[in-house]
């Protein structure tokens, strides 16, 4: 791989930044100053340093964000606030994108990757990777509403696949399993019982459940465990 191509590739530099740097020599290759950018150089074995930080490549990325109510699941937006957004420069730079959506006023785990093939697999409906949400409704859940859930309900001439409705006690608010993600699916599935959602969050995608140390709005990479999770359940 090219030496620049690597370091960009990283989010730690623009190419263009990176030709700058290693005119100056502030670019080092297994301890020497590498003033070429083109170079090509081994990622697993050579050592980079850029401008005295060390360079450690991964082909792939994986953030959680808990997302909060306002932003849009999408890198970019002609009028409001994406989820990209609450991200560092450095990782916007690596292309990360959202793997799935959820909707403006949805909150709760996101996945970003740049990985296009696992987020794929994830999103796939013949994977059938699970999406747990926490509701509350506007009003209890009237007898029977398990049973449509469980059934695979159909919205809007839309058959939905068998989700697995959890409400607690009070039946305003509980947990809901899907295998799919069709749009605003766990809204209109409630509104074909004739009721609404009031707060709806995502705390578990394909097995990784929301670290409940992240406040809204905040991020943190997998771990490897949970990154080996999204790939045994995509």
């Amino acid at each position: 791989m090219r030496l620049d191509k690597l370091i960009s590739e990283c989010g730690i530099a623009s190419r263009r930044e990176v030709a700058l740097a290693a005119r100056r020599g502030q670019v080092l290759v297994n301890g020497i100053p590498c003033k070429r950018p083109d170079t090509h150089i081994n990622e697993d074995t050579d050592k980079i340093v850029y401008m005295g930080e060390d360079v450690l490549y991964r082909r792939f990325t994986y953030v959680m964000l808990n997302k909060p109510e306002g932003y849009i699941s999408a890198t970019e937006d002609g009028a409001l606030p994406v989820v990209t957004e609450l991200l560092p420069e450095r990782l916007r730079r690596m292309g990360l994108f959202p793997s799935g959506r959820l909707d403006r006023d949805t909150v709760g785990l996101m996945i970003l990757t740049n990985d296009g093939a696992l987020s794929h697999k994830l999103l796939s409906p013949k994977h059938h990777a699970e999406k747990v949400y926490f509701y509350r409704l506007q009003a209890p859940l009237t007898e029977g509403a398990e049973a449509s859930f469980s059934e695979g309900m159909t919205i809007g001439g839309e058959v939905c696949k068998p989700a697995r409705l959890s409400p607690s006690e009070d039946s305003e608010s509980g947990y809901v399993t899907l295998t799919e993600g069709k749009y605003h699916q766990v809204k209109r599935m409630f509104e074909a019982l004739r009721n609404k959602v009031v707060f709806l969050e995502r705390v578990s995608f394909g097995g990784v459940s929301l670290d409940r140390s992240l406040a809204r709005g905040n991020w943190r990479y997998l771990t490897d465990g949970e990154i080996e999770t999204l790939r045994r359940n995509g």
